[in-house]
């Protein structure tokens, strides 16, 4: 087998790290809010988080809000987020990390 100069590609390991970021705060969210990983409704909320995310991340970017490995992961969280309460499903306050200027921006693109 051939070196993997892919896996060892700077831009590959962070994108690596934030996903790794992002389960894990899903799964703690997750938990907070007493959801299973089978309930039918998160392959949908998943879906819709992912395109919010996607859409918020350049939008964010831009506006220098999502610079770092963990503001993207949190970014993401905050997306997520934003799909379960339009899912009625209630957060807690201590379910996000503390960062309003991210919140108040994903509520601008999902109102």
């Amino acid at each position: 087998m051939e070196n993997d100069d892919w896996g060892r590609d700077p831009s590959v390991q962070s994108m690596r790290r934030v996903f790794s970021y992002m389960e894990a705060a899903q799964e703690k969210l997750l938990a907070q809010v007493a959801l299973s990983r089978c309930d039918r409704r998160l392959r949908v909320w998943r879906e819709s988080a992912l395109r919010l995310f996607e859409d918020a991340w350049a939008k964010a970017s831009r506006r220098g809000l999502a610079s770092s490995e963990e503001e993207v992961a949190s970014l993401y969280l905050h997306c997520f987020a934003r799909v379960l309460e339009k899912g009625r499903i209630a957060l807690p306050s201590e379910a996000l990390p503390d960062d309003e200027a991210l919140w108040k921006f994903v509520r601008e693109l999902m109102p």
